[in-house]
């Protein structure tokens, strides 16, 4: 029997990385991904040396944004699966640079789609919408189902907005196999810091270190989040593509766990080893103009056709988080708080 193939876009992000590593412990397939040329390959680094004597993974340079250098990675991986996940993801950012964001989501969705279309056309495609698509919630509409309507509340979540129609339309207009995921908030080890549950614990452990003061800066911390692990997602992903896919569907995922920011930043705090030294300080640059503030998630579409459920509790993920980046703090202290 052919091995099976899979191409990520985004491998050496948070996502892409854990999907790495999922696939390879549970999988014999061979991975393909796509990198950017100046991407920093930290987050695989336990995997350079399969790399490089080209031993199941293999690295493509190109740019979502430009579709010629799609081609030759395509063409020579020919993947029975994809999975989009590459992004740019960061909601705050996205309000400082709207055109990046939108070119990279909307038209590197179009690419990649597109170069799947004329070189690929029977691959399973997987693409990661986001559950920012739907916004600004009323109570009365939670949890938020599949149905639910589009209320953007950052340009980040209008271009995701983009990608999940994009998806619907090629499966509709040219039987390309899409598969849309709606995942809400997932987070845990490599997670980047201008996330806010990444970035309170990465400065928690900075101060730990003596590195800065034991302040913390902090946004909005009323917002109500349903908090999924990594290593869950990544597992159901794999899931949505091997599990008597329905092409052309969209699926709500996220975790049983709805947790306020502050809930979040107050558990972090609690598992410091300076917990009483530290101070909560508000900074306005960490708000959003508007923000998403009620995401929970009704997930049963998904539930009940993959037999998915999620495994990991938030405590186990938070410590997680908060291990890692002890562990890169005391690797390297030459970081900014941000």
């Amino acid at each position: 029997m052919k091995k099976k193939i899979a191409f990520i876009t985004g491998i050496t992000g948070m996502v892409g990385s854990h999907l790495l590593d999922y696939l390879i412990k549970n999988t014999n397939w061979e991975i393909h991904g796509l990198v950017r040329w100046r991407s920093s390959l930290e987050n695989i680094e336990f995997h350079i040396e399969s790399i490089n004597k080209k031993k199941r993974i293999y690295l493509h340079y190109g740019d979502l944004r430009d579709y010629q250098s799609l081609i030759p990675a395509m063409k020579k991986s020919k993947p029975d699966y994809l999975f989009h996940l590459a992004a740019q993801s960061y909601p705050l950012t996205s309000f400082t640079s709207p055109l990046d964001t939108y070119e990279t989501n909307i038209l590197g969705t179009h690419n990649i789609l597109e170069v799947v279309k004329e070189h690929s056309s029977n691959t399973i495609c997987h693409i990661c919408s986001s559950s920012e698509i739907f916004g600004k919630v009323s109570k009365e509409n939670l949890p938020i189902k599949e149905e639910c309507s589009f209320h953007p509340a950052s340009p980040y979540a209008i271009s995701k907005i983009g990608t999940d129609l994009i998806s619907k339309f090629y499966f509709q207009a040219y039987k390309i196999k899409t598969l849309t995921t709606r995942m809400f908030t997932h987070t845990g080890p490599r997670r980047g810091d201008v996330f806010a549950e990444s970035s309170f614990a990465k400065q928690i452990a900075m101060a730990e270190n003596g590195l800065t003061e034991n302040k913390i800066y902090v946004g909005n911390l009323n917002s109500l989040r349903t908090i999924s692990d990594v290593r869950d997602a990544v597992k159901a992903y794999f899931m949505l593509v091997t599990v008597k896919p329905v092409f052309g569907e969209c699926y709500n995922i996220g975790g049983n766990q709805s947790l306020t920011i502050k809930e979040i930043l107050e558990f972090l705090i609690s598992i410091s080893s300076i917990k009483k030294k530290l101070k909560i300080i508000k900074d306005s640059e960490r708000f959003r103009p508007i923000d998403a503030d009620l995401q929970v998630p009704d997930c049963k579409k998904f539930k009940s056709h993959t037999g998915w459920s999620p495994e990991y509790n938030y405590k186990k993920t938070l410590n997680d988080l908060l291990d890692y980046w002890r562990k890169k703090i005391k690797k390297n202290k030459n970081y900014l708080v941000r």
